[in-house]
């Protein structure tokens, strides 16, 4: 289902994956954010989506044109989760308003991984 948004001229129509991709970049501006994660539900193995695939890693739901996020990431070792999870949610809450014009209900985040670096 998309999101609609009516006004004196007519209807604007805002698919999904425009969204998902909207909410995608500004999440991974976030400090410490690896990459959104893809969950093989077969096996239960977490592999890192690349940049074109990172709406995978994003369930998205509108209901009443009110948008329902949920993001499965992958993090960086040694980054504090829930200061990683608040600046995702905030980022992403305040651009997916500012650029779609559609309020965002919740934001949801599960962490699927930690990446270490070398």
């Amino acid at each position: 289902m998309s999101a609609k948004l009516e006004n004196d001229y007519g209807v604007i129509t805002i698919e999904n994956e425009v969204i998902a991709r909207i909410a995608g970049y500004a999440a991974m501006d976030c400090y410490g954010i690896v990459g959104m994660a893809a969950k093989n539900v077969k096996d239960g193995i977490v592999q890192l989506l690349k940049k074109e695939s990172l709406t995978k890693g994003i369930k998205l739901t509108v209901n009443e044109n009110k948008i329902s996020l949920d993001f499965h990431i992958i993090v960086e070792y040694g980054t504090n989760i829930t200061a990683i999870a608040d600046n995702i949610i905030s980022t992403v809450k305040y651009k997916v308003e500012e650029f779609a014009g559609l309020e965002v209900e919740n934001v949801n985040i599960f962490v699927e991984g930690v990446r270490v670096d070398n």
